[in-house]
Formats: structure tokens, C-alpha cells, sequence
């Protein structure tokens, strides 16, 4: 495989040409037949933590908040998405909760009705200001959770986080615990030195309030670029270590889905490993990202980004039936230049410009 070309704004192509690649009528199908449901939008590439594999603690440079998409402009896009097949909208930052009007994002996107019917909406969250929204944010029509903890220590949750908010993360998690959101996932990274002695203690911390933990293997996504694979703990280490302690089983069936997920000890509790590097799954990838300042990605790992921000705003954008066609066109165009694969492994590989924070998980 060869590396992403690095292709920043990219402009959509004429009508005409798309129209030959992927109509309309097949939804969004990229050119190796992978059909996409899932969108990723990050709300704000701000965040109340600084996890240090993620983002020095001083001297970010952050989005200007007039390039940030406003609540319209990420509904607008929605739509035109569901129309076109996307089912479900994970919604991302940085930090999503600190986006003053997170509830009425939520509940917006999940008006939305795509052929099949309503759209299912996800979210993603450090669970620091959780507890506090989370009622809300049911009631607006949010329907699964993934809630990050990288340890269950305190001082290290304040050394690797750079803040002591540990009370508030479990304060989180517990309200989700006692809520009707499920299947609940709780995301690890998974980092040599710094918690791979505590990844049974995470599971067990999961089993106890009735999560699934997800470990993640560190990618190639960091602010600094100081990310080493020789440091990193890989999918198998991170089973040996929790096969000393359980007996795993295989769950079938994973289709799209990031995670290996395996069966504890016969059941019913399940843990599932995210290894991008060492076992990627790009075959079955069904994903699309939108950035906070309105940059379409067909890959976590891509330098390419497809440019929103002149259908939305453009000279051109006074109509809303051009917007929408425009909007289209454009996630028609991300979608036929995704390559078979993110090329991590292939010595031409070059890191994201963009932090994860920046990207959107």
C-alpha cells in the first residue's frame, strides 16, 4: 500500500463526474465496494483534560470559533448524510460536553430520519461534566455511549491527564451505569510504562458496573508526533495479559465494527480490542469523519481532507437545494477517494498533520 497523498481542502468535483462514480441511488460506496453508515463529527477540538499521549498541557493552538460548524451547518450535513445511507452519527471531540449547546446537537441529529427510519446518535466523552448532562441528553434522543478512561489510579489518572478529575470520571460512568444506555463502552489506550499493569483491573472496574472496556492500541495521532512503535502494547500482548486471568472466547460476528470483541469466562460479560496498527480492519471500514471546522476524512489516518465550508458558506450557498447538492457531491467525492487501507505499516507512512483531538475519534 502507498501513503495518503497530503490533499488539504479538496473542492467537490462537478456533478457529472460523481454521478459516474457513485450515484446517488447506491448511497455512499466507495470504489473497493465498502458501503458507508457511519458518520464521526467532532464538535470542538477542545478538551478539559491533557492526556499526554494525546496533547501538550500549554501552547495548543486551537480552532478559530467562527471555523467551527454551528449547530445548522452540522444538522445540514446530517441530513444530506442520512439521505444518502449513513445510519449512525458519533459525535466527538475533543471534549463534546463543552460545547455550550451539545443537548440541542443531540436532539437535532436525532430528528433526522434516513430511509430505514430514525437515525441512531452516539457519543463519545471524557465523562467529566457527564453526570450533569446526561439526563438531558437521553431525553434528546442520545442512544449509545463510549466514556474514555485510561486508568483507574488516581495519581496516575492526574500524571497522564495533567488533572485531577478522576471523582468526576467515575461520577460519569456511574450515572451511565444507572441510565438506559447500552451496550455502555469504556475506551482504553492501552501504553507501555504507563498502565499495561493495570489492563485486568480495568476490565474487572467495567464488569463491576456493567460496561464493556475496549482497549485501544496507541496509534500515530498525537499532537507532538513523539508516537513509537516499539512502545507500543500490541493486541497480543494486551490478551496474554488478560488471558492469565480469564478464559477468552471469540464473539463472531463483528462485521464493521472497530473491536474484536471476546467473551469472559463463558459470559455474559465481554472485552474487545481496537488494534489498528497490528490488525488493521480497514477492509470493513464503514466510517466517515467531519472535523469541528467542517473538513470531511474518509480515514483516521488520512492527510487528505475534503472542504465543506464553501457549500455551507460559500457564494453559492444562499440556496438550500445547491447547499444540499454541493454537500452531497462533496461526501460522494470523500468517499470515492478512500483507499484500501491507512498504509500505518508501510515505511512511506506519514503521521496526520491533525492531532486526534483535531481529527475527531
Amino acid at each position: 500500500m502507498t501513503a495518503v497523498p497530503v490533499v488539504i481542502g479538496m473542492r467537490a468535483p462537478s456533478a457529472a463526474a460523481l454521478d459516474a462514480a457513485a450515484p446517488a441511488s447506491q448511497g455512499l460506496v466507495d470504489t473497493h465496494g465498502r458501503v458507508h453508515r457511519d458518520l464521526r463529527i467532532s464538535l470542538t477540538d477542545r478538551c478539559s483534560l491533557r492526556c499526554t499521549y494525546c496533547m501538550p498541557e500549554q501552547g495548543n493552538e486551537w480552532l478559530a470559533r467562527t471555523s467551527i460548524l454551528s449547530t445548522d451547518e452540522i444538522v445540514e450535513v446530517a441530513q444530506v448524510a442520512a439521505s444518502l445511507g449513513i445510519r449512525t452519527f458519533r459525535l466527538t471531540g475533543g471534549e463534546p460536553l463543552l460545547r455550550a449547546d451539545i443537548v440541542d446537537v443531540v436532539r437535532r441529529v436525532a430528528a433526522i430520519e434516513g430511509d430505514d427510519g430514525p437515525v441512531e446518535v452516539a457519543m463519545t466523552t471524557n465523562g467529566i461534566t457527564l453526570a450533569k448532562h446526561l439526563p438531558d441528553l437521553i431525553d434528546a434522543g442520545l442512544t449509545r455511549l463510549n466514556i474514555s478512561i485510561d486508568t483507574v489510579d488516581r495519581q496516575r489518572f492526574a500524571d497522564l491527564t495533567r488533572r485531577d478529575r478522576i471523582d468526576d470520571v467515575f461520577e460519569g460512568i456511574a450515572a451511565a451505569a444507572a441510565s438506559p444506555l447500552r451496550p455502555l463502552k469504556l475506551n482504553t489506550v492501552a501504553m507501555r510504562g504507563v498502565n499495561d499493569d493495570e489492563l485486568p483491573e480495568l476490565v474487572a472496574f467495567a464488569m463491576s458496573v456493567g460496561a464493556q472496556l475496549r482497549f485501544i492500541e496507541q496509534m500515530p495521532l498525537d499532537a507532538g508526533h513523539t508516537w513509537d512503535r516499539a512502545s507500543m502494547v500490541t493486541r497480543e500482548e494486551i490478551l496474554e495479559k488478560l488471558g492469565a486471568r480469564w478464559e477468552l472466547e471469540p464473539v463472531p460476528g463483528r462485521g464493521g465494527a472497530p473491536a474484536e470483541k471476546w467473551r469472559i469466562d463463558g459470559g455474559p460479560h465481554e472485552v474487545g480490542v481496537i488494534a489498528s496498527v497490528t490488525a488493521p480492519f480497514c477492509g470493513a471500514c464503514d466510517r466517515l469523519r467531519l472535523t469541528a471546522d467542517g473538513q470531511l476524512r474518509n480515514c483516521l489516518f488520512s492527510n487528505a481532507e475534503y472542504d465543506l465550508i464553501d457549500s455551507l458558506r460559500g457564494d453559492a450557498a444562499s440556496d438550500p437545494a445547491q447547499r444540499a447538492a454541493a454537500i452531497g457531491a462533496m461526501l460522494r467525492s470523500c468517499v470515492h477517494g478512500k483507499l484500501p487501507g491507512h498504509a500505518i505499516n508501510d515505511p512511506s507512512f506519514l503521521q496526520p498533520a491533525r492531532g486526534m483531538n483535531a481529527i475527531g475519534g
